[in-house]
Protein backbone atom coordinates (compact mmCIF):
# COMPACT_ATOMS: atom_id res chain seq x y z
CA UNK A 1 0.00 0.00 0.00
CA UNK A 2 1.23 3.44 -0.63
CA UNK A 3 1.34 6.37 1.59
CA UNK A 4 -0.89 8.17 -0.27
CA UNK A 5 -3.46 5.39 0.39
CA UNK A 6 -2.86 5.03 4.02
CA UNK A 7 -3.40 8.86 4.13
CA UNK A 8 -6.52 8.03 2.84
CA UNK A 9 -7.79 5.22 5.09
CA UNK A 10 -6.79 7.51 8.06
CA UNK A 11 -9.75 9.56 7.21
CA UNK A 12 -13.12 8.82 8.91
CA UNK A 13 -16.46 8.65 6.92
CA UNK A 14 -17.99 11.98 6.71
CA UNK A 15 -20.65 13.28 5.08
CA UNK A 16 -19.89 16.11 1.96
CA UNK A 17 -22.82 18.82 0.99
CA UNK A 18 -22.49 18.04 -2.82
CA UNK A 19 -24.03 21.30 -3.45
CA UNK A 20 -21.21 23.86 -3.00
CA UNK A 21 -19.33 25.25 -5.12
CA UNK A 22 -16.52 23.48 -6.71
CA UNK A 23 -14.93 22.14 -3.06
CA UNK A 24 -10.95 22.15 -3.59
CA UNK A 25 -10.23 18.11 -3.64
CA UNK A 26 -8.66 18.30 -0.73
CA UNK A 27 -11.40 18.92 1.31
CA UNK A 28 -13.49 16.14 -0.73
CA UNK A 29 -10.72 13.99 1.18
CA UNK A 30 -11.29 15.74 4.54
CA UNK A 31 -15.13 15.44 4.41
CA UNK A 32 -15.55 11.67 2.84
CA UNK A 33 -12.54 10.01 3.64
CA UNK A 34 -12.04 9.52 0.00
CA UNK A 35 -10.26 11.55 -2.76
CA UNK A 36 -12.61 12.10 -5.82
CA UNK A 37 -10.19 11.11 -8.29
CA UNK A 38 -9.02 7.43 -6.54
CA UNK A 39 -12.75 6.35 -6.22
CA UNK A 40 -13.29 7.31 -10.37
CA UNK A 41 -9.91 5.73 -11.91
CA UNK A 42 -8.52 4.04 -9.13
CA UNK A 43 -4.43 3.83 -9.76
CA UNK A 44 -4.84 4.10 -13.26
CA UNK A 45 -1.87 6.63 -14.41
CA UNK A 46 -2.38 8.99 -17.09
CA UNK A 47 0.52 11.10 -18.32
CA UNK A 48 0.26 14.64 -17.79
CA UNK A 49 0.43 16.74 -20.45
CA UNK A 50 -0.05 20.49 -21.99
CA UNK A 51 1.18 23.22 -19.74
CA UNK A 52 2.33 23.57 -16.15
CA UNK A 53 2.61 26.90 -14.50
CA UNK A 54 5.56 27.54 -11.63
CA UNK A 55 5.58 31.09 -9.62
CA UNK A 56 8.06 30.74 -7.48
CA UNK A 57 10.07 34.18 -7.04
CA UNK A 58 13.86 32.96 -5.81
CA UNK A 59 15.72 32.07 -8.95
CA UNK A 60 17.84 29.08 -7.52
CA UNK A 61 14.46 27.41 -6.08
CA UNK A 62 12.86 28.32 -9.19
CA UNK A 63 15.56 26.08 -11.49
CA UNK A 64 15.78 23.35 -8.82
CA UNK A 65 11.27 22.83 -9.25
CA UNK A 66 11.07 23.43 -12.35
CA UNK A 67 13.72 19.96 -12.48
CA UNK A 68 11.42 18.30 -10.32
CA UNK A 69 8.40 19.14 -12.67
CA UNK A 70 10.30 17.97 -15.75
CA UNK A 71 11.74 14.67 -14.40
CA UNK A 72 7.90 14.02 -12.85
CA UNK A 73 6.02 14.70 -15.28
CA UNK A 74 8.52 15.16 -18.83
CA UNK A 75 5.57 15.89 -21.13
CA UNK A 76 4.65 18.88 -18.96
CA UNK A 77 5.67 22.51 -20.59
CA UNK A 78 6.67 24.63 -17.64
CA UNK A 79 5.98 27.83 -17.69
CA UNK A 80 7.87 29.94 -15.09
CA UNK A 81 7.59 33.36 -13.93
CA UNK A 82 8.57 34.91 -9.96
CA UNK A 83 5.67 37.38 -9.48
CA UNK A 84 1.74 37.60 -8.66
CA UNK A 85 1.21 40.41 -10.67
CA UNK A 86 2.85 38.31 -13.51
CA UNK A 87 1.54 35.32 -13.23
CA UNK A 88 -2.57 36.83 -12.84
CA UNK A 89 -1.20 38.44 -15.96
CA UNK A 90 -0.22 35.66 -17.97
CA UNK A 91 -3.63 33.99 -16.35
CA UNK A 92 -6.16 36.27 -17.75
CA UNK A 93 -4.38 36.16 -21.25
CA UNK A 94 -4.85 32.75 -21.50
CA UNK A 95 -8.79 33.24 -20.73
CA UNK A 96 -9.14 36.40 -23.05
CA UNK A 97 -7.38 34.65 -26.29
CA UNK A 98 -9.06 31.72 -25.57
CA UNK A 99 -6.13 29.37 -25.23
CA UNK A 100 -6.01 25.68 -26.37
CA UNK A 101 -3.30 24.07 -24.71
CA UNK A 102 -4.63 22.60 -21.16
CA UNK A 103 -2.95 24.12 -18.18
CA UNK A 104 -2.67 21.07 -16.54
CA UNK A 105 -1.26 21.60 -13.31
CA UNK A 106 -0.22 24.65 -10.90
CA UNK A 107 2.68 24.87 -8.84
CA UNK A 108 2.63 28.34 -6.71
CA UNK A 109 4.62 29.86 -3.80
CA UNK A 110 2.60 30.97 -1.39
CA UNK A 111 4.79 34.31 0.15
CA UNK A 112 5.55 36.27 -3.27
CA UNK A 113 7.02 40.07 -3.76
CA UNK A 114 3.89 41.51 -4.26
CA UNK A 115 1.54 39.22 -2.78
CA UNK A 116 -0.02 36.18 -1.33
CA UNK A 117 0.01 33.16 -3.72
CA UNK A 118 -3.62 32.36 -2.35
CA UNK A 119 -4.82 34.93 -4.71
CA UNK A 120 -3.56 33.19 -7.49
CA UNK A 121 -4.41 29.79 -6.32
CA UNK A 122 -8.45 31.45 -6.52
CA UNK A 123 -7.90 33.10 -9.66
CA UNK A 124 -6.52 29.88 -11.33
CA UNK A 125 -9.65 27.65 -10.48
CA UNK A 126 -11.69 30.92 -11.18
CA UNK A 127 -9.74 30.30 -14.67
CA UNK A 128 -9.17 27.35 -15.06
CA UNK A 129 -11.48 25.07 -13.29
CA UNK A 130 -9.54 21.73 -14.73
CA UNK A 131 -6.27 22.75 -13.48
CA UNK A 132 -4.46 21.11 -10.11
CA UNK A 133 -2.79 23.73 -8.19
CA UNK A 134 -0.09 22.49 -5.75
CA UNK A 135 1.47 24.81 -2.94
CA UNK A 136 5.01 24.84 -2.53
CA UNK A 137 5.92 26.63 0.54
CA UNK A 138 8.12 26.94 3.46
CA UNK A 139 4.70 27.97 5.37
CA UNK A 140 3.24 25.02 7.91
CA UNK A 141 1.15 26.63 9.74
CA UNK A 142 -2.71 26.08 9.71
CA UNK A 143 -3.26 29.69 8.94
CA UNK A 144 -1.83 29.08 5.49
CA UNK A 145 -2.86 25.61 5.00
CA UNK A 146 -6.54 26.12 5.30
CA UNK A 147 -6.79 29.10 3.00
CA UNK A 148 -4.66 27.48 0.62
CA UNK A 149 -7.28 24.55 0.85
CA UNK A 150 -10.28 27.28 1.25
CA UNK A 151 -8.93 28.50 -2.44
CA UNK A 152 -9.03 25.70 -4.18
CA UNK A 153 -5.48 23.73 -3.41
CA UNK A 154 -5.10 20.20 -4.26
CA UNK A 155 -2.24 20.01 -2.19
CA UNK A 156 0.74 20.91 -0.27
CA UNK A 157 4.00 20.38 -0.28
CA UNK A 158 7.12 22.04 2.05
CA UNK A 159 10.28 23.09 0.16
CA UNK A 160 12.29 22.02 2.74
CA UNK A 161 11.51 17.68 1.80
CA UNK A 162 14.40 15.73 0.35
CA UNK A 163 14.33 16.15 -3.55
CA UNK A 164 13.59 12.44 -4.03
CA UNK A 165 10.50 12.63 -2.26
CA UNK A 166 9.64 15.84 -3.39
CA UNK A 167 9.31 14.19 -7.29
CA UNK A 168 7.49 11.13 -5.33
CA UNK A 169 4.99 13.47 -3.38
CA UNK A 170 4.39 15.37 -6.85
CA UNK A 171 3.97 12.30 -8.47
CA UNK A 172 0.96 11.08 -6.68
CA UNK A 173 -1.02 13.52 -8.70
CA UNK A 174 -0.59 11.22 -11.79
CA UNK A 175 -2.31 8.51 -9.51
CA UNK A 176 -5.27 10.37 -7.99
CA UNK A 177 -3.57 11.30 -4.84
CA UNK A 178 -3.51 14.20 -2.96
CA UNK A 179 0.40 15.43 -3.05
CA UNK A 180 0.61 16.16 0.73
CA UNK A 181 4.10 16.88 2.88
CA UNK A 182 4.03 14.46 5.79
CA UNK A 183 3.88 17.20 8.49
CA UNK A 184 0.52 18.69 6.96
CA UNK A 185 -1.15 15.14 6.36
CA UNK A 186 -0.36 15.20 10.19
CA UNK A 187 -1.82 18.74 10.72
CA UNK A 188 -4.65 17.69 9.03
CA UNK A 189 -5.48 15.04 11.28
CA UNK A 190 -4.47 16.38 14.38
CA UNK A 191 -7.44 19.21 13.65
CA UNK A 192 -9.96 16.68 12.18
CA UNK A 193 -9.30 14.87 15.03
CA UNK A 194 -9.36 17.12 18.00
CA UNK A 195 -12.28 16.48 20.40
CA UNK A 196 -15.19 18.94 19.62
CA UNK A 197 -15.65 21.93 21.75
CA UNK A 198 -18.83 23.23 22.76
CA UNK A 199 -20.20 24.96 20.27
CA UNK A 200 -23.10 27.34 18.98
CA UNK A 201 -25.47 26.03 16.30
CA UNK A 202 -25.82 27.36 12.72
CA UNK A 203 -29.12 28.80 14.00
CA UNK A 204 -27.49 31.15 16.60
CA UNK A 205 -25.55 32.99 13.37
CA UNK A 206 -28.08 35.23 11.29
CA UNK A 207 -28.28 34.19 7.62
CA UNK A 208 -26.14 37.46 6.82
CA UNK A 209 -23.74 36.32 9.36
CA UNK A 210 -23.20 32.70 7.76
CA UNK A 211 -22.67 34.27 4.45
CA UNK A 212 -20.41 36.75 5.94
CA UNK A 213 -18.58 33.74 7.42
CA UNK A 214 -18.34 31.67 4.28
CA UNK A 215 -17.13 34.27 2.08
CA UNK A 216 -14.38 34.81 4.39
CA UNK A 217 -13.63 31.25 4.36
CA UNK A 218 -13.21 31.28 0.69
CA UNK A 219 -10.58 33.53 0.80
CA UNK A 220 -12.46 37.12 0.71
CA UNK A 221 -11.61 40.29 2.08
CA UNK A 222 -13.90 41.89 4.02
CA UNK A 223 -13.75 44.40 1.52
CA UNK A 224 -14.67 41.98 -1.53
CA UNK A 225 -17.52 40.42 0.68
CA UNK A 226 -18.80 43.81 0.84
CA UNK A 227 -18.79 44.34 -2.30
CA UNK A 228 -20.41 40.70 -2.85
CA UNK A 229 -22.75 41.20 -0.50
CA UNK A 230 -24.12 44.67 -1.69
CA UNK A 231 -23.41 46.06 1.99
CA UNK A 232 -20.57 48.46 3.29
CA UNK A 233 -17.47 47.66 4.21
CA UNK A 234 -18.10 48.96 7.82
CA UNK A 235 -21.11 46.63 8.33
CA UNK A 236 -19.65 43.60 6.90
CA UNK A 237 -16.87 44.22 9.73
CA UNK A 238 -19.00 44.41 12.16
CA UNK A 239 -20.37 41.06 10.99
CA UNK A 240 -16.72 39.88 11.23
CA UNK A 241 -16.46 40.98 15.00
CA UNK A 242 -20.05 39.46 15.88
CA UNK A 243 -18.72 36.19 14.18
CA UNK A 244 -15.51 35.88 16.06
CA UNK A 245 -17.25 36.43 19.33
CA UNK A 246 -20.06 34.25 18.78
CA UNK A 247 -17.34 31.12 17.16
CA UNK A 248 -14.59 32.19 19.98
CA UNK A 249 -12.47 32.34 17.27
CA UNK A 250 -9.77 35.16 16.83
CA UNK A 251 -8.43 35.26 13.09
CA UNK A 252 -9.39 34.07 9.78
CA UNK A 253 -7.95 30.47 9.73
CA UNK A 254 -9.88 29.54 12.96
CA UNK A 255 -12.68 30.99 11.45
CA UNK A 256 -12.09 28.96 8.07
CA UNK A 257 -11.61 26.02 9.65
CA UNK A 258 -14.98 26.52 11.64
CA UNK A 259 -16.83 27.27 8.58
CA UNK A 260 -15.49 23.76 6.94
CA UNK A 261 -16.55 21.90 9.76
CA UNK A 262 -19.69 23.41 9.27
CA UNK A 263 -20.13 22.58 5.55
CA UNK A 264 -20.24 25.86 4.36
CA UNK A 265 -17.46 25.92 1.80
Amino acid sequence: MTPGLVLLDWFPMMPVDVGSERPSPLLFLVREGVYTEVCMNGLKETPFQGLCLLVEDQPEVRDYIIGIISEAYPDLEVHALSSLKEAQSWLIGRSRQNEKVPLTLSLIDLGLPDGSGVDLIRLVSEHEPTTKSVVITIYDDEAYLFEALSAGASGYILKEEDPEFFLEILRRLNRGEPPLSPSIARRLLTHFHQAPKEQITDDELTARERETLTLLAKGLTVAEAAKQMKLSAQTVAGYVKIIYQKLHVSNRAEATREAIRRRLV
